[in-house]
């Protein structure tokens, strides 16, 4: 009674103070439940926020990832065809271990580390690298448990810009989308890297896949080189698929859910809304919408309420055209842009939302700015700049601390008091 007395005190005498939001971790690709949200909230800055740490380090653009106060973060070794996962105290940014392992040579365009997600399930940690080494740690210790070459197993050629697509945990499973006839997507034990199961014939893409809870039915949907397509994570099976092809090999979104309505992008298709449904007792979709100007590059969207979707588009590359990463506010149910603000970065910029509905937004310049969703305008609460060029990886928020990756450090701010 005196606590709840005490607080209730507090928010009539100040109603501007801040209220500790439930914390919560950050342990895979666009975090806990992959839809770029957090419980946390986080309230209009003055000046700039504080930066607790920086830490230089390896090359890559995969996310932080973390789990139980510690950070994970997977980078390519200098000089090396190396790739190393390098655990931090997530407070003080003090190394507690790194684990290094071989891979295939390989170079590309706009980076050659690693650039697909860990996933941290208990104390386990799995890491999908550039050249298709899928590796399984312990994260007390950093301990190598089981590790696969799966391009060299499925014997896949890799990609133009090499493997990109985050490893998703379903329950005992640990799914990859590698590409290639009979295995585009593989299952595998996660305890063990045991093949459970191979599915669909389709092309790789750099997208990375969720996971769909509807009337019952539980499926995991890739955006592959050829289709948005529906499995169920249990046994691989093909429950749809929708046919979506970029022009340049170059999916990269991540599809997102709104409601009963799922979202897929590319830079040259444009977007589609997909209807879920269920037919014959199965998933199912139906073509709601189609919006050839909504050209996402590799951003991922968020749904900011069943009604509207704020997405980050892209330039199509080509000779006479100049990069913009423009920010539209759409409608759900019709794909129809409410409004839009241009020129928020080069490539790319990150959305996540926050338990209060507010989004932050973080730019590939290094400027992240607090969004408040509005339908009508864009209305922006507060800016800084955190970080410097190429800041492509998404960022993590876990316990009131923002976890920035550039070009070649690692930053940590305290966002929450």
């Amino acid at each position: 009674m005196h606590v709840r007395y005490a607080l209730l005190l507090t928010l009539f005498l100040c109603p501007f103070a801040v209220v500790p939001a439930l914390a919560e971790d950050w342990p895979q690709w666009l975090g806990p439940r992959r839809e770029n949200s957090s419980t946390e909230t986080v309230a209009p800055w003055k000046g700039e926020p504080k930066l607790l740490w920086r830490k230089a380090v390896g090359e890559g653009h995969s996310s932080p990832v973390v789990a139980a106060g510690r950070l994970f973060l997977h980078t390519k070794v200098a000089n090396q065809n190396e790739e190393e996962i390098v655990a931090f105290d997530a407070k003080s940014g003090d190394e507690l271990w790194r684990s290094r392992y071989q891979r295939a040579a390989f170079t590309s365009l706009f980076g050659n580390g690693p650039r697909a997600t860990p996933a941290v399930v208990g104390d386990r940690l799995y890491a999908f690298g550039i050249t298709g080494v899928l590796t399984c740690l312990d994260t007390k210790k950093g301990d190598k448990l089981w590790q696969v070459d799966t391009l060299q197993k499925f014997k896949v050629k890799n990609l133009f810009f090499g493997m990109a697509s985050s490893p998703l945990v379903v329950g005992d499973h640990v799914l990859v989308h590698i590409g290639g006839k009979g295995n585009s997507v593989v299952a595998l034990d996660r305890h063990t890297g045991a093949v459970v199961w191979k599915s669909l014939d389709d092309p790789a893409s750099y997208a990375s896949p969720i996971v769909v809870d509807k009337d019952g039915q539980r499926q995991v949907i890739f955006l592959t080189g050829a289709n948005v397509a529906s499995l169920n994570p249990a046994d691989g099976q093909v429950f749809w698929r929708f046919p979506l092809v970029d022009r340049l090999m170059e999916s990269s979104t991540t599809p997102i859910r709104a409601g009963d309505l799922l979202l897929a992008s590319s830079i040259t298709y444009g977007s589609v809304g997909l209807k879920l449904q269920t037919k014959d007792s199965k998933p199912a979709v139906l073509e709601a919408w189609r919006n050839k100007e909504l050209t996402s590059y590799f951003s991922t969207p968020v749904a900011i309420d069943a009604e509207h979707i704020y997405m980050i588009t892209g330039t199509t590359p080509g000779p006479f055209t100049r990069p913009s990463a423009d920010l539209h506010c759409i409608e759900a149910k019709t794909g129809k842009e409410v409004w839009k603000k241009a020129k928020m970065g080069t490539y790319h910029a990150s959305l996540m939302r926050m338990g209060d509905g507010k989004l932050l937004l973080l730019t590939d310049g290094g400027d992240l700015a607090l969004l408040e969703p509005n339908p009508r305008e864009y209305q922006e609460l507060a800016r800084a700049k955190v970080s410097g060029p190429e800041t492509w990886a998404h960022p993590a928020l876990a316990d009131g601390c923002l976890y920035v990756r550039d070009k070649t450090e690692l930053l940590c701010f305290q966002l929450v008091p």
